[in-house]
Order: structure tokens, then sequence, then C-alpha cells
């Protein structure tokens, strides 16, 4: 486990909680999410690229043209369980997109030579 994951216990909690096969509380889910969006905005700095996962958050990153107005055109977007597995390594990039777990768009979208975080 990478010193981002060990630096929050939501992270952790919810990495075994999924292990088990339970549902992780949302606050931890929430927490998880946010630090696993906020270490990848960390590895990968820029504004070209949004990364969605609603509810909990978005960010902007991946070095390139910068987007200010409307709707970006390279976007990822993803549910708050799927980003975490993604972001710590346990789910592959490519199965994700093909499996309709992740939707892309844009030529920038490919954000997997950044992941896990």
């Amino acid at each position: 486990m990478s010193s981002l994951h060990s630096k929050s216990a939501a992270v952790v909690a919810v990495c075994d909680a999924l292990a088990a096969g339970a549902t992780p509380p949302r606050v931890q889910l929430r927490e998880a999410v946010r630090v696993l969006l906020a270490g990848l905005a960390d590895r990968a700095p820029g504004r070209s690229v949004e990364v969605r996962v609603p509810p909990y958050g978005a960010i902007q990153c991946v070095a390139g043209p910068r987007h200010t107005r409307g709707t970006p055109s390279n976007v990822v977007e993803t549910d708050p369980v799927t980003w975490v597995l993604l972001a710590t390594g346990r789910i592959e990039w490519l199965s994700a997109v093909h499996s309709g777990r992740v939707t892309v768009s844009g030529p920038r979208s490919d954000i997997s030579s950044y992941l896990p975080v």
C-alpha cells in the first residue's frame, strides 16, 4: 500500500469493506474518493482532463490545454466504488472502460498511466 493510502484510514477501511464483499459506509467512501482524487491531482498536475466521481468530487488534472468554460472536451467519469478500485490498483483501466464502469471522452482522457494513485 502506498504512502497515500496509509495516510487515509478511509481508503483502508473502504478497501477492506469491498474486499469482504460489504458496502462501505458512505462517509468513509466519500473521504476515500476525495483523498484519491487529490492524489491524482498531485500525480498529474494540470487542467486538461476533468475526472468526475459523483456525488463526491471532481478534479481537473493532466498537463495540456486548459479547460475554462462549458463542458470539458476530456472527461473521465465513474462511480465512487469503481474510482476507489481503479485508484488503488484493484481493477484495470481498460477492463473498467470496456465494461462501462468508466466513461471517457476526448483524446486526453486515458489516465491509466497515472493509476494506481
